[in-house]
């Protein structure tokens, strides 16, 4: 898939990026299958140190200029030679922004809402969580500048919803119509 002359769809250089990643899930996968049977079958082998739960996820979306935009989240992230496998788990997040407000929205199943901390600058909007082996963290840099102390925060059902209100609202786009003849 190409867009102008030789440059590539952003798509394209993400899967470069990840097909290895893919492939050291599915590795993984197969270990664990391997593992589970001979335990079955009363085969016990020493003990590894278990990394896990595997989160990863993605989500594609064109852009208005036409060209793919590729968000990934979870806690394995592309590595140079391997896959890194964090703790820590990086959380599907929408931004929307809104005439008055920008409104944050994430998934974070597992931990009840004592758990979460969300700060917030001008800026930027941090979100944490902690509760047994589920840990969350994730920065978003905000895409206008807001009042953090006029922010509220909600969760429910494993979904936080974080609405802050912007220091200036957007023009509002004045118009004429045009008759078409």
């Amino acid at each position: 898939m190409y867009v102008r002359g030789d440059s590539m769809y952003e798509f394209d250089e993400w899967w470069k990026r990840t097909r290895k990643l893919f492939e050291e899930i599915d590795r993984l996968f197969d270990e664990m299958m391997r593992e589970a049977i001979s335990e079955e079958r009363g085969e016990f082998r020493e003990k590894r140190r278990v990394i896990g739960p595997y989160y990863y996820g993605f989500s594609v979306t064109i852009g208005p200029d036409g060209v793919p935009r590729i968000r990934e989240w979870g806690n394995i992230k592309p590595g140079i030679s391997r896959p890194m496998i964090t703790e820590t788990i990086e959380p599907f997040v929408d931004v929307i922004e809104e005439e008055d407000k920008i409104k944050i929205i994430a998934d974070m199943p597992g931990v009840e809402k004592e758990d979460i901390k969300v700060y917030a600058t001008e800026n930027i909007l941090r979100i944490s969580a902690e509760r047994g082996d589920r840990k969350y963290f994730k920065e978003i840099k905000l895409p206008a500048k807001v009042k953090p102390q006029s922010s509220k925060a909600q969760y429910k059902n494993g979904v936080l919803t974080v609405e802050l209100e912007k220091k200036e609202k957007s023009p509002r786009r004045s118009g004429v119509e045009i008759k078409v003849e």
